[in-house]
């Protein structure tokens, strides 16, 4: 199904009085520190990013996009904004989207993030139609951006000052590059700070279009309440026209921005309340996350067995039922070997329609962070036409399962296994 770029009413000014979004509030935490931002309270008056009401789990989200579209048909878009960072939610945000594109197949899909955290996930964004990724950039300068951005989290570890700007922009400039190589749009916003960056948004301009970004977002700051940043760093009307004008053939502007809460739902700067009573009736369901399991990949040297070891895998066979049986849908190329954590997200993303990796053996490490990424893994032994049927009819691979793991190359080696 051909999706309508042009119902996008973030997108597309003409359609946002017809056609409406909504926000699913799935990724509560966050990985930078904004000195715009305080998301420690919520007010229903209040529309800005961060702010959301409740928080659901994929399950209750798609529950919920499902009551909301039999009461809204005019909504055309699902999109996931926070209240954090989507991608420090990667595993929630991603089963989110899976779910709603396999029940809804029609729908827009849409996200927006600080962009840190972005690029693993960018073939996956590509693979599930989401059309529209917006990426939040304030500075390509590390001096200002250390003054908007105080900290960032990164792989457990936490940078500060212009080791963080830098280190944010460098990742805002590697998932900007996979998205526009995977044919997804991208939107820009930049938060204008008065006094810190509105005399950089120029620059942050033509540092996007470099990039190939479609559209830049200039937002005036909103000041929220506990923030670092006041109403002395609002910039008015007045201040706005600058700085748009500074960005006149530099890129395609958008001036519609509503500043959406995370659970916005309805039409652009109209939020429906009773869609958000629809929200707080599938919070309060008690419903599992789901998961979608139609593809089970293999690690295996020969194609004819479960033998190969995950941390050594140069290739995953992908397999589906097909009338009944399994059948062989795709022979991909693993990741570069070694990288770490890295190499297990990259992993995830490239196998990503999979419910399950059956591998000779994996270590609990590239196990955890695989899992943690919605693809879990089991280190089996057998032949794959054994094997195959029970995992995709989710049968039982208890007698397959080996009992013990060890590492080829050792903790300090070559970084080829677990490390």
């Amino acid at each position: 199904m051909a999706l309508d770029l042009t119902q996008h009413p973030c997108f597309n000014d003409s359609a946002r009085h017809k056609f409406g979004r909504l926000h699913l509030p799935v990724a509560p935490a966050c990985n930078i520190q904004c000195n715009f931002c305080n998301r420690k309270y919520d007010c229903a008056n209040e529309s800005r990013p961060g702010v959301t009401s409740l928080v659901l789990n994929p399950a209750q989200a798609l529950d919920y996009l499902a009551k909301a579209l039999a009461k809204a048909p005019h909504i055309t878009v699902a999109g996931i904004a926070g209240p954090g960072d989507p991608f420090a939610n990667g595993p929630a945000t991603m089963e989110t989207l899976r779910l709603v594109r396999a029940r809804f197949p029609q729908l827009l899909l849409c996200v927006a993030t600080n962009g840190l955290e972005l690029a693993p996930y960018a073939a996956e964004l590509a693979r599930l139609e989401v059309s529209h990724v917006s990426v939040t950039v304030n500075a390509v300068d590390p001096a200002i951006g250390a003054k908007i951005n105080p900290w960032v989290r990164f792989n457990g570890r936490v940078y500060h000052g212009e080791e963080a700007a830098l280190l944010l922009h460098q990742r805002q400039v590697e998932g900007i590059t996979a998205l526009k190589q995977a044919g997804v749009t991208v939107k820009a916003n930049c938060v204008v700070v008065k006094g810190v960056n509105d005399r950089h948004v120029e620059a942050v301009g033509r540092a996007l279009a470099a990039l190939e970004v479609d559209v830049l977002n200039p937002i005036a700051l909103y000041p929220a309440e506990g923030a670092v940043f006041t109403q002395e760093n609002a910039p008015d009307a007045c201040d706005m026209v600058r700085v748009k004008a500074g960005l006149t053939g530099v890129l395609p502007l958008m001036s519609h921005c509503a500043r959406c809460r995370a659970d916005a739902a309805g039409l652009l700067g109209q939020d429906d309340p009773k869609l958000g009573e629809l929200m707080r009736e599938s919070a309060a369901a008690s419903l599992t996350p789901l998961r979608v399991r139609t593809r089970v990949a293999v690690a295996s040297m020969e194609g004819l067995l479960v033998n190969e070891g995950l941390g050594r895998a140069r290739r995953f066979l992908v397999y589906e039922l097909r009338e009944g049986a399994p059948a062989l849908v795709a022979e991909r190329p693993a990741p570069a070997m070694g990288g770490g954590d890295q190499r297990w997200k990259e992993i995830a993303s490239l196998l990503s329609d999979c419910g399950l990796l059956l591998a000779g053996e994996a270590g609990p490490r590239p196990s955890q962070v695989l899992a943690d990424h919605g693809l879990d893994v089991m280190s089996v032994e057998g032949l794959i036409s054994q094997l195959l049927p029970l995992a995709l009819a989710g049968g039982d691979l208890a007698p397959y399962i080996k009992r013990s793991f060890s590492c080829s190359t050792g903790c300090g080696g070559g970084k080829q296994g677990c490390a």
